[in-house]
């Protein structure tokens, strides 16, 4: 129970962030899909969980990398990625509360030319 509560939580804090878009069906394609996350740091749940919380981003594009790989090709990657590499260093109890209270549903961003980009907005 323990291990699935640490599990849900990481999956909740790598997908929903104020700074990821969402995207219908006429938007979205893999590669979107899988850059619509944000690495985060564990601290010492870093090495417990194998770099898999905080070098998800990488295990998105390429999920048959070995885990102990994952480190070194983020840091490979960063550079390439740029503006589409997120991470959030808030540590995960600020950041469950800060998505809890901002990221309650999605809305179409009016101010873009892409139809299906929403963003999380913090009232319903």
């Amino acid at each position: 129970m323990i291990v699935n509560s640490f599990v849900v939580v990481i999956t909740f804090l790598h997908h929903t962030h104020p700074s990821l878009p969402h995207y219908d069906s006429s938007e979205w394609d893999w590669l979107r899909g899988a850059l619509s996350i944000v690495d985060k740091d564990y601290g010492v749940l870093n090495d417990v969980f194998h770099h898999g919380v905080d070098a998800h981003i990488v295990h998105h594009l390429f999920p048959t990398m070995p885990y102990y790989h994952l480190v070194e090709a983020t840091k490979a990657f960063k550079p390439l990625l740029g503006e589409y590499y997120q991470f959030d260093s808030t540590p995960f109890y600020k950041a469950m509360w800060r998505e809890f209270k901002e990221c309650l549903n999605v809305e179409k961003d009016e101010e873009s030319k892409d139809e299906g980009v929403f963003w999380y907005k913090g009232d319903f």
